[in-house]
């Protein structure tokens, strides 16, 4: 008698093309992407357009041909194995030389290469067309898809440039064409002659008293005399001091703050010194994480470590904020990419596996549950990619006002959705959802990390706060864009009318106050900016699904708990 016969088993999720199967990606990408401004100026010439429409084309067929990467089962397995096998801490060489180097897996160094040939990194700033930063939001979010780990490093780099624009002109002429490549060349090479072609940048602010308090900071830096050894990058510094967080250390530079004569500064550390030798910078260890295992996650010593400042003496946040507020937007495309994995994974599973004799997907309670995931997803997604539309270099006033509060606002709600999100699509799988040889139970570990990084709940909460109480001129922004949904949907206006005169209260209430209802109004801003846009561009059952439930309560609190007349089905058909 066979025994281990394999039946009502879902097949392998392989050989998709995970642009093409995210509609409403594709949908974000050709409403604000560089396709949505290939047609030329008025006046141009038929050559213009044409160049444009080639670009455009270009730019489709690489978001497709990424997709395809991703959904290969060769990538999957990459993805697999580069969490499995995570990066190892080589402190010193086998003569006894420290050289503070991480060894990674092979698997992982694909995947960045894979990222880097995408122009997930800095796309966005090699070309800064209308549309570009949508363009590498678009590859950035699929990539993240399937293996977030790498994407560290990936959105650290792109978050980097503007901060560097601050920095003197010899040390931008050197590094930023090393930015802008798409090789990627893992190693920190070291040969003065031959330096490295390309580079990866990362920061290290977070110290162990202080946490997001980095005004707390205690790391020293001391101006060095004499014009230092590169007089062309600006001041030089020793820097001394110990980092609590440090991600990706095998970055080949990082920003870095440290308290400096004239107050917190910020200050441009190499790993390779311009004479070829390497920089000090200590790997004290590696943090054995939660999830995000791909990634290395560092402590580092710094002794008298050469630096370079960027920006002023004492402007140190103030300088480093762009690259802040860049890796915000990467946690809510991050979250996303996880969101829209969860729903892929759960409906492919629903609609081949079989139970109390029908299949899953034909059962109500769980296509309901499905079709909420799928809600979620579509929100996430359309929210995160309007506001990479924001970053565009094209960005009007009011729209560099929009992003400053709405980057906030969808940090902390998109990005808190996250956990629970995956949470309930890892329990559509059931058993095999809670096993490693499944992606959810590894997505399930990452989620709760983009809420964390680059400041938590409270932190963000805050931050929406002290945009309230300094920058009046973003709330303003912030609900001319959520106002175009005016009249859509009588549930929509009235939590439309809410939130304002939430604003309106917490603009004249004590510090105290504020602060304490300041979770209740980023999760309201958040909400009225997801039903905005999908009750503008996304279909009607996906629209009225969401603000039914999100707004209007007439659902449940749980994923699955839909409204009485919610189009599961045309939801569902969307997963």
């Amino acid at each position: 008698m066979i025994t281990h016969e394999v039946l009502n088993q879902a097949p392998p999720r392989e050989g998709v093309d995970e642009f093409a199967a995210n509609a409403p990606l594709v949908e974000a990408v050709a409403r604000w992407g560089t396709a949505a401004h290939s047609g030329g100026a008025a006046g141009s010439t038929g050559g213009e357009a044409g160049s444009a429409g080639e670009a455009t084309d270009a730019a489709s067929r690489a978001l497709h041909d990424l997709g395809r990467l991703v959904g290969s089962a060769a990538f999957q397995r990459d993805a697999e194995l580069a969490n499995a096998n995570p990066p190892r801490l080589v402190a010193h060489d086998r003569w006894g030389e420290r050289i503070d180097e991480v060894e990674y897996d092979e698997s992982y160094h694909r995947i960045m290469s894979a990222a880097t040939a995408a122009g997930a990194h800095t796309s966005a700033w090699a070309d800064p067309r209308p549309g570009a930063s949508v363009d590498r939001a678009a590859a950035f979010l699929l990539l993240a898809q399937v293996e977030p780990g790498h994407a560290c490093p990936i959105s650290m780099t792109h978050a980097a440039v503007p901060t560097l624009e601050r920095a003197a002109d010899g040390l931008q002429a050197e590094w930023m064409p090393r930015l802008l490549n798409r090789e990627y060349e893992p190693g920190l090479g070291g040969a003065a002659a031959a330096p490295k072609r390309s580079a990866l940048v990362g920061m290290a602010m977070t110290e162990k008293q202080g946490g997001s308090d980095v005004r707390a900071n205690t790391t020293r830096a001391v101006p060095r005399a004499g014009g230092g050894i590169r007089s062309d990058w600006g001041a030089e510094y020793g820097l001394t001091g110990h980092k609590w967080f440090c991600s990706a250390p095998m970055s080949d530079a990082f920003l870095v703050l440290a308290q400096a004569p004239g107050g917190l500064s910020c200050l441009f550390v190499p790993r390779v010194l311009p004479d070829g030798t390497r920089n000090v910078f200590r790997i004290q260890r590696l943090k054995d994480k939660l999830g995000n295992r791909s990634n290395a996650s560092s402590e580092i010593e710094l002794d008298d470590t050469s630096a370079w400042l960027v920006g002023d003496e004492g402007r140190g946040v103030a300088t480093i904020v762009q690259m802040v507020t860049r890796t915000r937007l990467d946690c809510v495309l991050g979250t996303a990419a996880g969101m829209r994995q969860a729903v892929a994974e759960a409906a492919w599973h629903v609609r081949h596996r079989r139970a109390f004799g029908a299949l899953l997907v034909d059962q109500p309670a769980m296509a309901a549950v499905v079709a909420d995931l799928a809600l979620e997803s579509e929100a996430a997604t359309i929210t995160a990619v309007r506001l990479a539309r924001a970053y565009d270099i094209d960005a009007s006033e009011s729209g560099q006002a929009f992003r400053r509060l709405a980057t906030a606002v969808a940090k902390f709600w998109i990005c808190k959705r996250g956990p629970d999100h995956a949470a309930e699509a890892l329990e559509c799988l059931g058993g095999n959802g809670y096993t490693e040889g499944f992606p959810l139970a590894r997505r399930y570990r990452e989620q709760p990390l983009l809420a964390i990084w680059e400041g938590s709940g409270n932190v963000i909460a805050l931050d929406v706060l002290r945009v309230l109480a300094r920058e009046p001129e973003a709330f303003m922004a912030f609900f001319d864009v959520v106002g175009e949904a005016a009249g859509e949907h009588p549930a929509f206006d009235l939590a439309l009318a809410e939130a304002r005169a939430v604003v309106g209260e917490l603009s004249g209430a004590d510090a105290a106050t504020a602060a304490f209802r300041g979770r209740e109004l980023a999760e309201r801003l958040g909400l009225v900016l997801q039903a905005s846009l999908l009750l503008q561009h996304s279909p009607g059952p996906v629209a009225d699904a969401f603000v039914r439930s999100r707004l209007e309560g007439d659902g449940g609190s749980m994923y699955g708990a839909l409204p009485p007349g919610v189009d599961v089905r045309a939801i569902l058909a969307r997963a």
